[in-house]
């Protein structure tokens, strides 16, 4: 091989940035199943393993923040009920912006919230994402058994799937 193809090629490329992202909720819980549809829906399009990967979880607080353990960016998928926009409404912001941690599988009652958990992993030296993005879509239904998203939902999964898209 001549030298000036053996330089080129032991040239390191800028690393990409490792990314997870979480489709949060509760799949059989009507409208709070949507971060796994949007999830699944994903799945097949991301195809830059390892630096990113597609995950599913029903967790919030301290095991939420394990799960971003050792990842620079992290994009969480998640219903909410505010109340504030019409149901389908697709939001993006940085977690910090969250507008009630209560709302969102980032805080449960037996645990603390996914802010909190990341302030206190951080100051124990873990190391945690320094993004953390929320697509949340505005649900209806959330506590109703079922495996079917309500139309309006439904009818946001494409949104949601490309605004993810985007951000990568």
């Amino acid at each position: 091989m001549k030298d000036h193809v053996r330089n080129r090629l032991a040239v390191p490329l800028p690393e990409t940035m490792k990314t997870i992202i979480i489709g949060l909720g509760n799949p059989i819980l009507s409208d709070d199943g949507v971060g796994w549809k949007i999830a699944e829906a994903l799945t097949p399009m991301v195809h830059r393993p390892p630096s990113t990967v597609v995950e599913t979880a029903s967790l919030g607080g301290l095991s939420l923040m394990e799960r971003l353990e050792g990842y620079q960016r992290a994009i969480l998928i998640d219903s909410m009920r505010t109340g504030l926009r019409p149901i389908g409404t697709v939001s993006l912001f940085p977690l910090n912006e969250l507008p009630n941690a209560a709302e969102s599988h980032s805080a449960s009652a037996h645990d603390t919230s996914l802010m909190t958990a990341l302030e206190t992993g951080r100051r124990m030296g873990l190391a945690l994402p320094d993004e953390v993005m929320v697509v949340a879509i505005e649900a209806r239904t959330v506590h109703d058994f079922s495996e079917e998203l309500s139309p309006e939902v439904a009818d946001a999964v494409p949104r949601a799937t490309q605004m993810v898209m985007e951000l990568l």
